[in-house]
């Protein structure tokens, strides 16, 4: 596909899978592609950017700039773009590719957030995204943000859907030896796969025959169990809800908007599936701290706020942003 003057290359980029789409200047979709996951970490940089072009090239996009930018923006909302260092390192690389005359990079919370916005509002909130990790960003419209490294432990991080799996396994070990209490999980996550026992489960783990993207199947059964009123598991359930709205309350406060009436949003696969004992627990945590705060869960694919975003920059009428947003349901 040739040049599309006016148009914005919107790339939502995420651990597991990553999605690109092209916007006409009136906010239609024209193409939308995807490809795998976007880990910087493991690929490099270069590598990591190469993910995208195969998404652009499975939609018949160019991913060669020889002859010059294929569309007006482009607006790449990236994970693993936790410091503005890895921010500026990918929008090098991104830039390299003459994808587009002007190329924006944010970390893919940012989507989040633009895409959680009421229609005409000013850039004003806090998303939480607690998907495969979990991360928090806020801004004002005087351009001041709030952020977190949002890399892990080392980072001061629990949780997301890798981390609550993890800790699903920790207590379901630690009940059949003997080291911790009883719990349902330990039944439940082994017969998931098959199995009779953790020992077993743990054992296929290490040893590959549960491959490691499996994993994350642990996390909805873990939610599962909890519903069910096992203690253990709705103890992880509460731990994660008051995660998120230690975030997002920290976020606020940093940006001087505790007792504001603004938007808190939501997202990611954890809590975009409305897991009553997690959402309802956030409802209720973060009307006690920030009595004002308006919580939305957004479930529509976040690269349509990357596409949000990049209407933005091109100053779009109304009428593109509703279109757009129509597209993506």
């Amino acid at each position: 596909m040739g040049v599309t003057l006016g148009a914005v290359l919107a790339i939502d980029a995420g651990n597991s899978k990553t999605d690109v789409a092209l916007l006409g200047p009136d906010g239609s979709v024209l193409v939308k592609g995807q490809a795998g996951g976007f880990q910087p970490f493991r690929a490099g940089v270069a590598g990591a950017v190469d993910v995208v072009a195969e998404a652009m090239a499975s939609v018949g996009l160019r991913v060669r700039g020889e002859a010059g930018p294929c569309v007006e923006h482009v607006s790449a909302c990236l994970a693993n773009a936790d410091f503005p260092v890895e921010e500026d390192r990918l929008a090098r690389e991104i830039r390299s590719r003459n994808w587009g005359r002007v190329t924006a990079v944010h970390n893919d919370t940012f989507a989040l957030l633009r895409a959680g916005l009421p229609a005409g509002s000013d850039p004003c909130g806090v998303a939480v995204v607690c998907g495969a990790g979990i991360n928090c960003v806020g801004m004002t419209p005087d351009g001041r943000t709030a952020r977190f490294p949002a890399i892990g432990r080392i980072s001061g991080d629990w949780g997301g859907g890798g981390g609550l799996a993890d800790e699903a396994m920790w207590f379901a070990a630690r009940a059949e030896d003997g080291r911790g209490g009883p719990t349902e999980l330990a039944r439940a996550l082994p017969a998931h796969f098959g199995l009779d026992s953790v020992y077993e489960l743990i054992e296929a783990m290490h040893l590959g025959r549960v491959p490691a993207e499996r994993r994350h199947e642990l996390t909805p059964l873990l939610f599962a169990v909890a519903a069910a009123g096992d203690p253990v598991a709705l103890s992880l359930v509460h731990r994660q809800a008051d995660e998120v709205v230690a975030m997002a309350t920290v976020a606020l406060r940093r940006l001087d908007l505790l007792d504001a009436e603004v938007p808190v949003v939501l997202g990611g696969s954890v809590l975009a599936a409305r897991h009553p004992q997690l959402n309802d627990r956030i409802t209720q945590r973060l009307a006690e701290a920030a009595p004002r705060a308006v919580m939305t869960v957004v479930e529509a694919p976040p690269v349509l706020g990357a596409g949000l975003l990049g209407l933005d920059a091109l100053g779009s009428e109304p009428l593109a942003y509703r279109k757009l947003r129509a597209q993506f349901g």
